[in-house]
Parts: C-alpha cells; sequence; structure tokens
C-alpha cells in the first residue's frame, strides 16, 4: 500500500502561516493541494510525522484531509517572481507531501464542529501518545468544513526523530496537556485509553509507517519509529493525561 501520487501543474499561492511555508498547489488530477515542502526549514522529518501521525489518525477514526505525494518540477519554480517563494521551490524539486485543500473550511473556536467530550479525550489521547506539541489555542490546527472538526498540520509531532532519543526515554516522556486545546477532556481520557490502545497493533503501526516514502526514510529507521511507538503504547501511565485507569 502507498499514498497515490499526482503532479504538480501550478503554484497559486503561499500560506504565509508558521514557519514552513506551504503554498496552495493545482495538480494533474486536477484538485487543490497544500503542498508541504522537502525543502523547508523543518525539512523531510516534518512530512514523515505528518504522514505517519495523519494516516493513523484516520485510521482510528478522525477526520484527516487526504493525503498524497505530489512530483514538483524545478521550471514551476523558475517561474515565480517573489524570490524567497522560487528558492523554497527549487530546493523542493521532486517528491513533496500533498495535502488535500478544504475550501471554505475555517479554525475552529470551540463552537462549531465541537467533537462532544468523547472525541476531545480521543484527540487528546491521540496527541499526547505521538507527543504533538502543536495543537493549543494559540494554534489548535483545527479546522471546520461541512460542519465536522479536521485535524491537520502534524509535522510536530514524534520529535524523538530529530535527534533520535532512545525509544525508553521517548516511552516515558511525560505529555502536558495543560496547554492542549481540548485540556477540559483530561478527566475524560482514561475511559477511552483501552479502546485506543487496543486499536493501535504492530500491524497497523506498520502499515502506517510502510506509506512513507524511500527517498524520506530508510529501512532501519522505520523498524526504529515502529520500535519507538511500540514503548510508548506500552508505558501509558508516564504520560496518559488524566492518569492512568
Amino acid at each position: 500500500m502507498s499514498l497515490p501520487t499526482v503532479t504538480a501543474t501550478r503554484y497559486v499561492l503561499p500560506l504565509r502561516e508558521g514557519g514552513s511555508l506551504p503554498g496552495v498547489v493545482e495538480g494533474n488530477d486536477l484538485g487543490t493541494y497544500v503542498l508541504k515542502f522537502t525543502g523547508a526549514g523543518q525539512g523531510p522529518k516534518a512530512l514523515v510525522a505528518e504522514i505517519v501521525v495523519g494516516e493513523l489518525f484516520r485510521r482510528l477514526g478522525l477526520r484527516v484531509p487526504e493525503l498524497k505525494l505530489m512530483h514538483l518540477d524545478p521550471a514551476i519554480g523558475k517561474s515565480e517572481p517573489d524570490f524567497e517563494i522560487q528558492e523554497l521551490l527549487l530546493r523542493s524539486a521532486g517528491l513533496n507531501l500533498a495535502v488535500d485543500f478544504l475550501p471554505g473550511s475555517f479554525g475552529y473556536d470551540g463552537s462549531a464542529g465541537n467533537p462532544g467530550d468523547a472525541g476531545m479525550a480521543r484527540i487528546l489521547w491521540l496527541d499526547a501518545y505521538v507527543a504533538n506539541v502543536d495543537r493549543s489555542w494559540r494554534n489548535p490546527n483545527l479546522l471546520v468544513w461541512h460542519k465536522n472538526l479536521w485535524l491537520i498540520d502534524h509535522g510536530a509531532a514524534l520529535y524523538f526523530h530529530h535527534s533520535w532519543m532512545s525509544a525508553e526515554k521517548f516511552a516515558g516522556q511525560p505529555y502536558d496537556a495543560s496547554d492542549h486545546v481540548f485540556s477540559v477532556a483530561a478527566a475524560g481520557v482514561p475511559a477511552v485509553d483501552a479502546e485506543l490502545a487496543a486499536a493501535i497493533t504492530p500491524a497497523l503501526l506498520t502499515e502506517v509507517i510502510g506509506l512513507v516514502p524511500d527517498e524520506w526514510i530508510d529501512d532501519g529507521d522505520r523498524e526504529r519509529y515502529l520500535g519507538h511507538l511500540t514503548a510508548r503504547l506500552e508505558s501509558r501511565a508516564a504520560w496518559l493525561p488524566g492518569g492512568a485507569r
């Protein structure tokens, strides 16, 4: 199994939010995407986290915009008049990550798209599991589209891979839920713990890690991701918001 692959046909405009400068791009399948670049400051590892976390969340029932791989021709970069964007496009020639663009979506503000207590607890549990530090009210990375809540931007998760801290250290790393957009749901997290933990099997983790293209990861590191995420699952008492049940 692999992610679908498309080719960029036109760079439309930058999304000047955060440091990675993603852009809206059209593909040869007539789709419109938010393109996340390998040449951005965070590099390919942020895209690895996007795929592993986004696809894991999707398989556990959360809404995540469809992810595809996208080939970017350097000729598109050469025609871009903005020097900063041109440099980014040229550095990112080749394979990048395309996230389905949700036209008319808007940022979650606590009213429309509210997932309810159980939904908030599930999201909080999963963010704690993958060590996602980027889901605060300052930047919730949640969109409301057609009255439903969609989760985006998971490149800051799995921070263990930037320095490859040991699996044992990552497994027991506490998660500070106090700044999380759904911190109010911490008391309900133990009630969803058994269900979510049972659903995250070695086969599921192997599947989502396997979706990362070979250009961004080697086979040895695939095993390291599996080992780190398995170890963390087995050490939930150390990081579970609301306390272990």
